[in-house]
């Protein structure tokens, strides 16, 4: 009895203390030839300090930064034996070197070669298969001994006398808490005390055949070997005894390691991976090759084993690559209850709780849980008429069901038995689409339909709006919304209109000019301090006061561009997390906006149009394409710490691979560049091993205030590079602390002679200008053009608000715009391709007179393209009307235009319900820092000033 309430304390132990084991959904990424990798046979998987994976092949050491392996090649040797290039073991000096053992020696890792070079091999000729790191000492276990590298040079230790007994033919090397080390060899257990140097041998027990061991483990005072016939074997330092331990399924061992506390990781040939509890003394979980496994592994074959310390499982395979789990920062979790019930896979479509009941609406029926007494049950066809679950609703002790095609149903609770809903007007819900069901603070329920908007009040219809004739907009009934003044806002999918409680009617004439009330909208919601957010079926995120007097669109040029917003709730820190059908995204009210996805625990970044919940605990709840998914609230307001800074990991100049050209200190790299090079492509590392559509950073020019983002990729373009050089900061959206410095070096002097050559080279040029240009009387001046600023997202204010840019520094040139200083410089086309006086006036005239009538510039994306050929011109000729003959930049001429229209409107017209951001972008500006920069260039003052001047 007391030997069972032992194991059921180590099984409670082993689900909290370990949740990753039992608890943990993984899913598994394959990197096989379609990823690159040159032999699919990995003996061995090692990750490093700056969070690289490394995998040693039987013909190249190969380097994974989560987008893409690096190869490492041998240098070339004289032998042909194929095991010369065979890494065994992998590790990291306390240098920072990394060091591959194969089966001729030792090897060093030269990061600008991109090859493995022949270390020490005065002191090691032989194969190495085993490292351990203690302090600033590395033990070397070869095939002649164990070699300790200490203060920059090697000593060896002879387990046996005899230097061609299998006892020095070390396979695998654990230390213990008092210093000591365990090795695993050939011909039996040795230890070594590097204090006294003193070697201890551990022959097994007389009639045990097995002495060969391949691999050690050691979790307290019990040390584990893997044998290659007898699976895996036990001996307890204390009693001094071997013993066999579990049966894994195959006497192949080919991996063995442990997180050093309970668990052991093993890998076999024949029968896959399994963890072990050593308290427990039990499997705790199996991947295998298994139809039939969730989830299952692409081999039974394997080589190698890896638990890293980030939680991820790496299985390196005989002839088929590596198979590894995806990181997890288990933010957000799926909705399981106990042992019996899962929501994982199912698509959730609506959600409603009451105190510890949840009623839960999918594709495929409903699900009632009260988690109080343990109740569950499932309905679907043919007990309901139509199984999609699309809307429902706790209201007067019963839960409300809203079906798509099948009418609504009516849940109590206490019986869990449906029914048709009954009012006077005898089951009026029999068939047709429920797409929303809220309650009012007057007790009435209200019920969107696909047959207009109805009311009941203790069961009886007393309204039922239908667009023929009343203000409802046309359409099915989408959402119904009451605020905290008590209006309802009913969205339909052809506008909006607002339930008046004080005169009991619907209007929708009360919306100012350029509200949302035109559009599809999926969802309404109020914030605590009042704001109501409009989720729009197509667009960005709409916010409005109660009074209608300031709103405006947030989000444009952000995170959330080209999202279809789902969902929106406000957590207790007064943070919105907004559902996508593409991941969640934390916006703090601010501007600042942080995305979420797999990594993060979520089982799929499709989420479905959900009404999201907030519990009395604060916990979030979302409907996604994969289950209901829930994110506590201590846990969105501690949001989890990335286990790595961004990192560069390799880089192209002008298209071709230069990694000498990277220096790396600490987070800081510098890339140095001769005058010939124009274009960087940095190769940014995704340490988090997910996937470069999860990829999410934004970056800076070290001069400007204003991050930009860069999604979906693993790579940072540079064209055109300064040749004063330049400087930008990669981070990770929403961590500060991951950032890196990048600096781009301007070429160094290349020597006298270099200089000798550049000045007959001027020299031949000026000469060939003066002659060419002899009539000309004053010199081609090239301006170079200014740049309007990337869309910096704003939630804006009023457009009386006293808020203003404090930096608006313009970032580094795109592409078109440096292709256009390149022709318009003096080594570009205008030393060929001038025009006369009079078409320069000609042109300006009639680009006026576009300007003026088709006002173009109220474009944000209008091009010089675009005006050229609205007037019959070219790139070029307008480029030079702009620089040569109107002194000015395409984008000042445009943004003069754009100037104009504001002050224009703000003459005319109340402009007190705008933000500046929504006014700034009706006259074509991108962003709110590009208007303020534009504005105060054109006018000496800022757009709040010009206001108040025109308010006077």
């Amino acid at each position: 009895m007391e030997d069972k309430f032992r194991r059921w304390i180590v099984c409670l132990c082993l689900v909290f203390v370990f949740p990753h084991v039992s608890a943990d959904s993984y899913t598994f990424r394959s990197l096989s030839v379609s990823e690159g990798m040159p032999d699919l046979v990995v003996n061995s998987i090692y990750k490093d300090s700056r969070g690289f994976v490394w995998f040693g092949t039987n013909t190249t050491l190969e380097r994974f930064d989560g987008a893409r392996l690096r190869h490492y090649f041998l240098e070339a040797t004289n032998g042909n034996d194929a095991k010369e290039k065979r890494v065994y073991s992998i590790v990291e000096t306390p240098e920072g070197e990394i060091w591959a053992g194969t089966g001729i020696g030792l090897f060093r890792v030269d990061d600008d070669a991109g090859k493995l070079f022949r270390y020490a091999s005065d002191a090691i000729d032989s194969g190495v298969h085993a490292f351990f790191v203690s302090g600033d000492t590395v033990y070397v276990g070869t095939d002649k001994g164990l070699f300790i590298h200490a203060g920059g040079s090697f000593s060896s230790v002879q387990l046996d006398g005899n230097i061609f007994s299998p006892a020095n033919r070390v396979t695998g090397i654990a230390g213990d808490s008092h210093g000591i080390l365990w090795i695993s060899t050939l011909g039996g257990l040795k230890s070594f005390n590097p204090l006294t140097g003193k070697v201890g041998s551990f022959p097994p027990q007389s009639g045990r055949a097995a002495s060969a061991y391949y691999n050690v483990a050691l979790v307290g005072a019990r040390v584990f070997l893997g044998t290659m016939t007898d699976g895996i074997v036990e001996y307890d330092v204390a009693d001094g005894v071997f013993r066999p331990y579990i049966d894994v399924g195959c006497g192949v061992i080919s991996s063995l390691s442990t997180d050093g506390k309970d668990l052991l990781y093993v890998g076999t040939d024949g029968n896959g991976v399994h963890f072990i509890s050593v308290s427990a003394n039990q499997i705790v979980r199996s991947f295998r090759h298994d139809t039939n496994a969730d989830p299952a592994i692409r081999s039974n074959s394997v080589y190698s084993v890896l638990a890293d310390r980030d939680g991820l499982l790496w299985i390196g395979f005989y002839q088929l690559g590596v198979d590894y789990s995806l990181y997890r920062s288990h933010l957000f979790q799926v909705y399981r209850f106990g042992s019996r019930f899962t929501t994982e896979g199912m698509p959730v479509r609506t959600v409603s709780f009451h105190g510890k009941q949840k009623l839960i609406g999918t594709r495929d029926g409903f699900i009632f849980i009260d988690e109080a007494d343990g109740r569950f049950k499932t309905f679907d066809t043919p007990q309901l008429r139509a199984s999609i679950i699309i809307s429902s609703c706790y209201f007067s002790g019963k839960y409300y069901i809203g079906t798509y095609g099948g009418g609504m149903y009516v849940f109590n609770p206490r019986t869990l038995e449906v029914e048709d809903f009954y009012s006077s007007e005898p089951y009026p819900f029999k068939n047709g689409h429920i797409f929303c069901i809220r309650s009012d603070r007057e007790g009435c329920l209200w019920v969107g339909t696909s047959n207009g908007l109805y009311c009941f009040r203790d069961g009886e219809k007393i309204r039922h709006f239908q667009s023929a004739d009343t203000k409802l907009p046309e359409g099915n009934v989408y959402e119904i919304f009451f605020d905290s003044t008590g209006k309802g806002w009913i969205c339909t999918e052809n506008g909006m209109c607002i339930w008046d409680p004080s005169t009991l009617s619907l209007r929708a004439n009360v919306f100012p000019e350029g509200f949302i009330n035109r559009e599809k909208v999926r969802m309404v919601y109020e914030s605590s301090d009042h704001r109501l957010l409009f989720l729009p079926e197509k667009g960005s995120l709409f916010v409005s006061d109660l009074s209608l007097k300031n709103f405006g669109r947030v989000g444009k040029g952000t995170l959330l561009d080209g999202k279809s917003l789902m969902s929106v709730i406000e957590d207790n820190s007064k943070a919105f997390w907004i559902a996508t059908n593409n991941g969640v995204y934390r916006y703090d009210g601010e501007g600042g906006i942080m995305p979420f996805g797999m990594v993060d625990g979520i089982p799929s970044n499709v989420f479905i149009n959900c009404y999201a919940l907030k519990d009395s605990a604060g916990t979030l709840w979302f409907g996604n394409s994969n289950g209901l998914v829930s994110l506590p609230g201590g846990k969105a307001r501690r949001l989890p710490e990335l286990p790595y800074a961004a990192a560069i990991s390799g880089v192209l100049v002008d298209g071709v691979d230069r990694p000498e050209l990277l220096e790396r200190t600490g987070s800081t790299y510098r890339i140095s560049l001769s005058s010939r090079n124009s274009s960087l492509t940095l190769l940014l590392a995704d340490l988090l091993y997910v996937s470069p559509d999860e990829a999410a950073y934004e970056y800076r020019e070290a001069e400007d205030e204003e991050w930009k983002l860069l999604v979906g990729k693993s790579e940072f373009n540079l064209y055109n590079v300064p040749k004063g050089g330049c400087r930008y900061y990669i981070r990770r959206i929403g961590y500060p602390e991951s950032a890196l410095e990048l600096e781009v070096l301007p070429p160094s002097s290349g020597g006298w002679w270099a200089g000798v050559l550049a000045l007959v080279l001027a020299a031949a040029g000026i000469l060939l200008y003066r002659r060419k240009h002899a009539r000309r009387q004053e010199p081609v001046v090239y301006v170079e053009p200014e740049v309007s600023a990337v869309p910096a997202f704003d939630a804006g204010g009023s457009a009386n608000s006293a808020e203003e840019p404090e930096s608006l520094i313009a970032p580094h040139p795109s592409l078109e715009e440096t292709a256009l200083a390149a022709d318009e410089g003096e080594g570009g086309k205008y030393k060929t391709n001038k025009l006369s006086d009079e078409e320069c006036e000609r042109l300006s005239n009639l680009l006026d007179e576009v300007m003026n009538e088709k006002k173009p510039y109220i474009h944000t994306d209008l091009k010089i393209a675009d005006l050229a050929s609205m007037v019959g011109s070219s790139s070029h000729a307008l480029s030079y009307l702009f620089n040569q003959y109107l002194k000015k930049s395409y984008y000042d001429y445009v943004n003069e235009y754009r100037v104009l229209e504001f002050k224009a409107i703000v003459t005319s017209e109340d402009c007190s319900k705008y933000t500046l951001e929504a006014l700034a972008e009706r006259c074509g500006f991108s962003s709110r820092a590009s208007f303020f920069r534009s504005f105060k260039k054109a006018t000496g003052i800022t757009p709040n000033e010009y206001i108040k001047s025109v308010q006077k």
